[in-house]
């Protein structure tokens, strides 16, 4: 578990770690020896409001999910449900992506270097320095306060507090996989208790300005690679194994022999993806809409 401000950020090359970080330990009852702290913040964030959320109806695959509707794909022979890992951005916050909070912050536009990025043009180091670089030339030194600061206003998704609680009440093992910014995804991690999370994030300089770097934990597009590691580190079996994303290149969450289920896709790339991976797909700003599909009895 991490755990304190921002994490120690060493090295800029894709070093996966996870779970391996905290002197508390404390067994999970689905783990094998994964080792667990306290909240990496404090509720650094104020939620101020519950949104409302409104449901398409709008069908792209034949296991589609409405919220509040009836499970439209049967359950009865899910294995039960012993792991969850759900992406962050658009999953357990209703906020399209950390990365693109600060942009709205800054004032900039990554729109065309996303879809670069996207179609693989660009490794995630360099989209990240790319980020940055937009950022700075418009506010140069940026300090890590004001990236604090940036993220106050975002909200977490409706549910999200609900449904991590009854998975961890069902002793369920509930990690986060993010390519997001490890300052606002490692608070969303204190906040709800989850018991493992990983993401991407920031160099700082000795005066604690933001440096043209950042560090690549995990590629967006190579989530499978963290979750069999996390599946292996806890002795947890695969087959028990659901992965909750959002968007196209969550679907690399997908391990094979695993479950995975898509969390109201935005992107029209992203929803045809998912009608093309014929997985259950959940549309509406409610988390709780997942529980269905899971088996935690």
């Amino acid at each position: 578990m991490h755990r304190g401000g921002a994490l120690p950020l060493l090295f800029v090359s894709c070093i996966p770690v996870m779970g391996l970080l905290s002197p508390w330990r404390q067994r999970h009852p689905n783990a094998g020896g994964f080792q667990k702290g306290p909240p990496a913040f404090g509720p650094l964030f104020l939620w101020t409001s519950v949104l409302f959320s409104t449901f398409s109806e709008r069908s792209l695959s034949r296991k589609v999910v409405f919220s509040y509707m009836s499970v439209m794909s049967t359950t009865a022979d899910i294995p039960k449900t012993t792991c969850v890992v759900f992406d962050c951005d658009g999953v357990l916050v209703n906020a399209v992506s950390s990365w693109r909070t600060l942009h709205d912050h800054f004032g900039t536009d990554n729109a065309i270097n996303l879809q670069r990025f996207i179609r693989g043009e660009f490794s995630d180091v360099e989209f990240m320095r790319s980020d940055i670089k937009m950022w700075k030339e418009k506010q140069d030194p940026i300090y890590r306060d004001e990236l604090f600061r940036a993220y106050s206003g975002v909200k977490l998704m409706d549910g999200a507090r609900e449904v991590i609680e009854k998975l961890q009440a069902n002793g369920v093992f509930v990690a986060i996989v993010s390519a997001g910014v490890d300052l606002f995804v490692s608070s969303i991690a204190g906040m709800l208790k989850v018991d493992d999370w990983i993401a991407n994030g920031f160099v700082f300089n000795d005066d604690d300005t933001l440096s043209d770097d950042g560090v690549c934990r995990l590629h967006a597009t190579g989530k499978g690679e963290i979750i069999h590691r996390l599946l292996e580190m806890n002795n947890l079996d695969v087959a028990n194994c659901v992965s909750v994303g959002d968007s196209e290149m969550d679907l690399s969450m997908h391990v094979e022999g695993s479950r995975f289920i898509g969390f109201n896709p935005t992107r029209e790339s992203s929803k045809s993806a998912f009608e093309q991976a014929d997985i259950d797909v959940v549309y509406g700003k409610d988390l709780r809409a997942i529980l269905p599909l899971l088996s935690l009895e």
